[in-house]
C-alpha cells in the first residue's frame, strides 16, 4: 500500500488532478478537504503520511491551517501547492513548517518527485 495522502484545495478540478496523479503512482488518497478548517479536522482524524495544501482558500487559508496542524503534530509532512507569483506566501509557508512546495499548473513527475522526497525525509 502506498503512502496515505490528504489533498487540500478549494478547487474540485485541482483536487481531481492531484488525486489522479497520486493514484496512478500507487499512493492512497485518504481524504480531500476544500478549506483550512476541514484540513485540520481531517488531518487529526486520518493522520495521513502527506498533505498537499493549497494556500488561497476560503474560511481558513493554507498557511493558517499549516500552522495549526504543525502545532498539533510537529512531524507533519505538508507540501504547499501554489500558483506562480506567490513567492512570499511560499516563503511564509516554508517558515511555518511546510516541507516543500509544488507550483500550479501541476506537472505529474514533479508532484511525485516532491512527494517522495518529503516522505523519505525525517
Amino acid at each position: 500500500m502506498g503512502a496515505r495522502v490528504l489533498i487540500v484545495d478549494d478547487a474540485l478540478f485541482m483536487r481531481n488532478m492531484l488525486r489522479n496523479i497520486f493514484s496512478e503512482s500507487g499512493f492512497d488518497i485518504v481524504g480531500e478537504a476544500q478549506n483550512g478548517n476541514e484540513a485540520i479536522e481531517m488531518y487529526q482524524q486520518l493522520k495521513p503520511d502527506l498533505v498537499t495544501m493549497d494556500i488561497v482558500m476560503p474560511e481558513k487559508n493554507g498557511i493558517e491551517a499549516l500552522k495549526q496542524i504543525m502545532s498539533v503534530d510537529s512531524g507533519a509532512k505538508i507540501v504547499i501547492c501554489s500558483a506562480l507569483g506567490q513567492e512570499t506566501l511560499i516563503m511564509e509557508a516554508l517558515e511555518a513548517g511546510a516541507r516543500d512546495f509544488i507550483v500550479k499548473p501541476f506537472k505529474p513527475p514533479k508532484v511525485i518527485e516532491v512527494a517522495q522526497k518529503v516522505l523519505s525525509s525525517d
